[in-house]
């Protein structure tokens, strides 16, 4: 999971663990109750993870053991962490994982060992909570949801989230706005009725301090007045606004006497009309922080400047443990859009079929791709964790998806974009088996038997009419290899009225079968398909969302309305039993996986990526 999130640059939620209020999850032995049935994590006999739900960390409950190999360094720490904390705090897991050590200068040797070594969540169990975002809500939710993790269905997660973790900012509108209260009477904070252009004009600039506000030096007594008359909704939108009292001549533009509230007279989606005023998100941050007993707070790089504003806020806080903000560069991969604001704009668009399109980089998006876990750790381990702003390659990911499935996924022929071959001299009515082998890099996936007949079809791209130089495909008087069939020639093209090539007639030479021992060498070898025995697939063949030379700055300009393209194929009729989520290799084709639109009538297939391999060769170079 912190692999996951930390390639998701937060993408899918905010997560948090620590103790849950009820009830108890344990047992008198410390072990997970049997009625505990949500989220459980699998373990084998010896209680260490089997890694079987793919996501089981996301949002879940589960026990594991620390790894034998894991430094005594990172075992003292977590130990430490989970002796002082577990039964106090919770501890912030949005990009990074959740234990964090109090030496911000061994955080990123830590974390990287953290995320190679701690892939069994450790040695107790867990409780994930999560805060939503108020603005994409719903959208998360069925982010989320979608997970299926564990033994619960969506609708049951669904269900769990609204009895026990949902969180929203607006929960602690009470107390923050008891706290702006506190500042104000502290002399911290004080009521300005400049607008926003004067707050803006007069904040000045990195050469120039700012000029201070007119009203600035109202007495506590009239600021809490006002205050109070702002909350009661007496004014309208921007009339006033509630400003912290730091220094107009800060260095640091954020702490030029920032805002801190403001008048929105708008229903707001969890309280009603029940306030007039909001707080800004650099004064809620630090507070929800405080109240959920966060420990430390990760945030990307763009909130660096805002870490004196977020120790400023929590200087009068009543406690004696104060959240501490820690900033790292989000992940940005090529031809990706990764904003949470843009990927919403995307779907609100119509651009895409929602937070679960195979394009997306979401959660779900990537898993319904075809994205494996494994994949995604690795991709992780090899960018690693940093300090400064960079843009991966996608083309690193798509190698990382392709070293895990390699070995792993079988290779079935699958005819994408079929035309029909008729072989004009095999006997009619006849068919054979052929032998051939599921994974050549994998001996122990075993053969299997494929189909063979007089009709069969084959790429619509590996046929041309006027062949081009270095083309060794099927052509007029070329002769070509069926894989683990017979060699073929071309003898007659047929067309339809509009001049498209509806057949292509062969022959076949019987005395050059795969393995008969025929020694004759052709230069093409193509993939094909039985007619007779073939299975109707639905190809969707994903690329990627922004074109070619996008910079991702405008991300909707540049959006690639060619990043979809859906084809009636055939298949072996092997994959008449596929299920989602199986993981295949079509022959030259490149990896697919079987969509959750996919039913026993009707199968679709997703390209997860091309066979190309770019990230390799470039590494040759």
């Amino acid at each position: 999971t912190a692999q996951m999130d930390l390639f998701l640059n937060s993408g899918a939620a905010m997560l948090y663990t620590g103790t849950w209020d009820t009830p108890d999850l344990t047992d008198d032995e410390g072990n997970l109750k049997d009625d505990i049935s949500m989220f459980k994590l699998p373990v084998d006999s010896e209680g260490t993870a089997t890694g079987e739900n793919d996501y089981y960390a996301n949002c879940g409950i589960g026990t594991a053991i620390l790894k034998d190999s894991m430094s005594d360094e990172m075992k003292d720490f977590i130990s430490y962490v989970w002796d002082n904390f577990a039964d106090t705090a919770m501890y912030e897991f949005n990009m990074l994982p959740s234990m964090m050590p109090s030496d911000s200068e061994k955080l990123p040797e830590l974390t990287q060992q953290i995320l190679s070594d701690l892939e069994n969540c450790g040695t107790f169990a867990q409780c994930w909570d999560v805060r939503l975002d108020p603005s994409t809500n719903e959208v998360y939710r069925k982010e989320l949801a979608s997970l299926g993790m564990g033994e619960s269905t969506p609708e049951e997660f669904c269900e769990n989230m609204d009895k026990a973790v949902e969180q929203y900012a607006s929960d602690y509108f009470d107390q923050m706005y008891e706290y702006a209260k506190k500042l104000i009477t502290l002399g911290k904070a004080y009521v300005d009725d400049q607008t926003a252009d004067e707050i803006k004009q007069n904040r000045g600039d990195f050469s120039t301090p700012g000029v201070n506000s007119p009203y600035r030096d109202r007495s506590v007594e009239e600021n809490l007045a006002l205050f109070e008359e702002m909350k009661a909704g007496k004014y309208k939108d921007g009339e006033k606004v509630l400003r912290a009292k730091i220094d107009m001549a800060h260095p640091n533009i954020v702490m030029r006497d920032p805002v801190i509230y403001r008048i929105v007279n708008t229903e707001h989606h969890n309280t009603g009309n029940e306030w007039k005023i909001y707080p800004m998100y650099d004064f809620a941050h630090p507070i929800e922080d405080a109240i959920e007993r966060i420990t430390h707070s990760i945030c990307t790089l763009e909130f660096e400047v805002h870490r004196p504003l977020y120790d400023w806020v929590l200087e009068e806080w009543d406690d004696t443990e104060i959240p501490q903000q820690i900033e790292f560069a989000r992940l940005n991969v090529t031809k990706m859009v990764m904003s949470k604001r843009k990927l919403r704009a995307l779907v609100e668009a119509g651009l895409v079929a929602g937070w679960d399109d195979p394009r997306m980089p979401t959660i779900s998006g990537l898993r319904r791709r075809g994205y494996t876990p494994e994949s995604i750790r690795d991709f992780c381990e090899r960018i690693g964790v940093a300090k400064a702003d960079s843009v991966v390659d996608i083309a690193l990911l798509e190698f990382c998806i392709r070293e895990d499935l390699k070995l792993k996924a079988k290779r079935p022929m699958v005819v994408v974009d079929p035309v029909k071959v008729i072989i004009t001299n095999y006997p009619e009515g006849k068919t054979e088996l052929c032998t051939v082998e599921n994974n050549p890099e994998n001996e122990e996936l075993g053969n299997r038997e494929v189909v063979f007949g007089r009709e069969i079809y084959i790429e619509r791209s590996d046929f041309m009419e006027e062949p081009v130089k270095k083309f060794f495909r099927l052509a007029p008087g070329k002769e070509v290899r069926l894989k683990g069939a017979y060699f073929i020639t071309c003898t007659d093209v047929i067309k339809d009225e509009n001049g498209n090539i509806t057949e292509i007639h062969c022959t076949y030479d019987p005395e050059t079968k795969s393995g008969s021992g025929c020694t004759r060498k052709v230069k093409g070898t193509l993939h094909w398909v039985e007619a007779s025995t073939a299975v109707d697939i639905e190809s969707r063949l994903y690329d990627y969302l922004l074109k070619e030379d996008s910079d991702g700055k405008d991300f909707l300009g540049d959006f690639n309305h060619e990043s979809l393209q859906v084809f009636k194929s055939k298949g072996e009729a092997c994959l008449a039993t596929t299920v989602p989520g199986d993981h295949f290799q079509f022959l030259r084709q490149g990896y697919f996986v079987t969509d959750k639109d996919s039913t026993s009538d009707h199968i679709v297939v997703n390209r997860i990526v091309g066979l190309r391999d770019s990230w390799a060769k470039a590494q040759k170079k």
